[in-house]
């Protein structure tokens, strides 16, 4: 079983960045990724990577300006976020899914982190 626990949420102005962490605990040999959900609406995907980090995917709304990164020594996945827009305001969670391909459909993932609070001011 593994615990995620993710960080780096916040208030920031249009234009500006972020940095989420997820800390991973437990079983993480696992292939990752972002999802966000908005007030009212369905959790999306947003980015995963591979166990090895050679492959990452995006979704079309976040490509160019966000970036997944993982660092297997410190048991931690990143998303880097630029250019934010109000549209990025959600609440941004961290996932694990058993298996070492790339994921990206919501329901493959089986552990998923408590979330962190995104908001991005006009």
């Amino acid at each position: 079983q593994v615990q995620l626990v993710e960080s780096g949420g916040g208030l920031v102005q249009t234009g500006g960045s972020l940095r989420l962490s997820c800390a991973a605990s437990g079983r993480t040999l696992n292939s990752m990724g972002w999802f966000r959900q908005a007030p009212g609406k369905e959790r999306q995907f947003v980015a995963a990577i591979t166990w090895s980090g050679s492959m990452t995917s995006y979704a079309d709304s976040v490509k160019g300006r966000f970036t997944i990164s993982r660092d297997n020594a410190k048991n931690t996945v990143y998303l880097q976020m630029n250019n934010l827009q109000p549209e990025d305001t959600a609440v941004y969670y961290c996932a694990s899914a058993r298996t070492r391909n790339i994921v990206v459909i919501r329901g493959r993932y089986d552990a998923w982190g408590q979330g962190t609070q995104v908001t991005v001011s006009s």
